[in-house]
């Protein structure tokens, strides 16, 4: 009869955790995030930090529902060229046009579609408007203009 040795259980749960730490960290690892990094927050704190950090803010006024807003989300937004070139000069915030601060904004801005991208100075005046979808080539050629 042959018998199999048996690993204590510590042990082998130090073993088994090790091997799961090193699967994880090494062929498995998340990628870094790419694209736009949205600030959380309302409009006036994001204004607020655009005036401390001295950039501009860039405003994303989309609806849920909204087809063109959900590939900008899904696309432009996340371009890795378009996140290196607004990370460094914008302060980028997403506000539901529908919800929230939303709507009273919406209306302060004369918003006639979604999704519609704004650019702003510190003090909320509006730089640059934006109506539609627009590709990461695209949105990159339009706020470069502002340079």
């Amino acid at each position: 009869m042959h018998i199999k040795k048996i690993l204590p259980l510590p042990l082998f749960l130090l073993l088994l955790f090790i091997g799961i730490e090193l699967s994880s960290t090494t062929s498995h690892s998340q990628p870094t995030e790419q694209g736009i990094t949205f600030f959380e927050g309302n409009l006036n704190q994001a204004l607020a930090q655009a005036e401390k950090d001295q950039k501009l803010v860039f405003l994303d006024i989309y609806a849920v529902w909204c087809g063109p807003c959900k590939r900008l989300k899904a696309t432009t937004f996340k371009d890795a060229a378009v996140g290196e070139y607004f990370k460094k000069r914008f302060v980028s915030i997403a506000i539901d046009g529908e919800k929230g601060e939303g709507p009273a904004l919406a209306q302060k801005l004369k918003l006639t579609a979604y999704p519609t991208l704004y650019v702003l100075d510190a003090k909320g005046n509006v730089v640059r408007k934006m109506v539609g979808f627009r590709t990461p080539e695209q949105l990159l050629a339009e706020v470069k203009m502002l340079e």
